[in-house]
Formats: structure tokens, C-alpha cells, sequence
């Protein structure tokens, strides 16, 4: 169903304050292992990422705050940014527990401006974040305006071919192109099917072209782009594990483009 009048930012808020409860406890983000030390990044992020000692670290849509945890683990100064309340309060609190010294913030990824005055090494978003933003330009504006000049801007990101698909993955049920909201009721969640919750949400679908180009409206220089032909996360529907931490949807194999990540620096 598509909808462009939508109050869509109250919509998605409160369905990621629902979610949190259940992700903190889920065996999909492991906060008990993460807690004694694992990392909850992956292989794909972490060779893009490098040696990021004393780097400073802006990752967008941080949910609760792993990766930004992860990132100030390995020695850089990070600073987590969402838009659910319920999701950066946890985030403080995984922080404390940890003894941490990432830094976060509660805010709508276009506000960001008015919260926020510095400049970073490294802007990073990754995995499930971008359908969530209504405007690519806006967003690419806001990422060029926190990277210091010779800045890297680190996306990973989940390809728009994989959200083609119905849930199933038996038939294409959404245009590949933007053509405006999509507004859905979810069961569960993807880190916990079973779990007890159903809420609205909207999202929107990016095509290749608009993601990138509007990097580079916005003074951004497209370094790399990769397509991975697997996911590191089990949070579709269909799928098996074909090496250690790497899933692809059974009936499909290798067929399909599942991850990409662009890496670009600011001029």
C-alpha cells in the first residue's frame, strides 16, 4: 500500500520503541556475548572500516547502540545517532554497562543539524537504515555536512533488489524504483518472529542510481561500490546458511545481490 501523506516519523518511532524490548532479549543481537566482548560488527564493515584508532565516528540509526559500542571499542571516538527514544536510552544504558565512552543522540536523521556542530573522519550507517528515509538528497546533505573535508563516508546497506520481494521470496511485490511510501503491518520482528508485537511502519525503496547520485550532488566522491551475493544476518524468511554467518535465500542461491557498500570521501 503507498501513501505519501503520512506522519511518517511518529509512525516509525513508535515501532522501533516496540521492537526494543524484544531485540535487547533476542538471540538475533546476542547482548549477553556483546556485553563479555564480541563485536557486532561484520567482516564486510570491519575491512571497509580499517584501523579507526582516534578516529572520529558518526553512525547514523544506531538502533541500541552496538555498533557504535563496536566502533569506540576499537579505539575511535563514536557517536550514535536514532530516532527512537526508547532505542537511545538502552544504548546509554549498554554503554554504562560496558564502560564505554560512545556518545548518543535521540533525534530524526534531518534534524541532526540542530543537535549537533562538528565535523567527523568517518560517517557510517549500515544494514536496514536508508529505506527508512522518505529523501535521499536530505539525507546525503546531512552526511556531507558532518564529514570533515578528506572525510570517508562507510554504507552498508541491505540491495534494493532483495526488497523487490514479498517475504517469501517467491514473486516481485514492490518496484525497485522510489515511487513513494510503502506502509505495512509487521507480526513480530525479524530478530524475533514469535515475538509478541504488531506495529505499523513505512519505508521506502532506493534504487542504486538514487543512492548514489545523491552522494555526489552533495560533494561526495564514490571510491567503491561492492554487491554481495549473501546476507551476515538471518533476518529474512527462506533462507540458509551456506558458510559460517553468510545466508542466502534457498530457492535463489547465489542469484541475487542481497548486500552492496559504497565507500566515498568528501571533497
Amino acid at each position: 500500500m503507498e501513501n505519501n501523506n503520512l506522519d511518517y516519523i511518529s509512525i516509525n518511532k513508535q515501532s522501533w520503541n516496540g521492537r526494543v524490548d524484544s531485540h535487547l532479549k533476542s538471540e538475533f543481537y546476542g547482548v549477553e556475548d556483546f556485553i563479555k566482548g564480541k563485536t557486532s560488527l561484520q567482516e564486510i564493515e570491519l575491512n571497509l572500516l580499517g584501523d579507526i584508532k582516534n578516529k572520529s565516528i558518526l553512525h547514523l540509526q544506531c538502533h541500541f547502540g552496538q555498533d557504535t559500542i563496536s566502533l569506540a571499542r576499537m579505539g575511535a571516538k563514536a557517536t550514535g545517532v536514532d530516532l527512537s527514544d526508547k532505542a537511545i536510552e538502552s544504548a546509554k544504558e549498554l554503554n554504562s554497562t560496558t564502560k564505554t565512552d560512545a556518545s548518543f543522540i535521540c533525534c530524526n536523521v534531518y534534524d541532526l543539524p540542530q543537535h549537533l556542530n562538528e565535523q567527523f573522519d568517518i560517517v557510517y550507517t549500515s544494514y536496514g537504515t536508508i529505506g527508512w528515509l522518505p529523501d535521499l538528497d536530505k539525507w546525503a546533505k546531512v552526511v556531507s555536512r558532518f564529514l570533515k573535508s578528506g572525510g570517508k563516508f562507510i554504507l552498508v546497506e541491505f540491495h534494493p533488489v532483495v526488497w523487490m520481494f514479498d517475504d517469501n521470496f517467491k514473486e516481485i511485490a514492490y518496484n525497485y524504483f522510489n515511487t513513494g511510501a510503502i506502509v505495512e503491518t509487521e507480526n513480530g520482528t525479524y530478530a524475533d518472529r514469535n515475538a509478541d508485537l504488531k506495529s505499523e511502519y513505512v519505508m521506502w525503496n532506493h534504487g542504486m542510481a538514487e543512492v548514489i547520485n545523491s552522494l555526489i550532488k552533495h560533494d561526495l566522491e564514490i571510491n567503491s561500490l561492492d554487491e554481495f551475493d549473501y546476507s551476515p544476518y538471518n533476518c529474512f524468511k527462506e533462507t540458509t546458511e551456506f558458510a559460517p554467518g553468510k545466508f542466502r535465500i534457498k530457492h535463489l542461491d547465489n542469484k541475487i545481490p542481497m548486500v552492496y557498500s559504497i565507500v566515498a570521501t568528501k571533497k
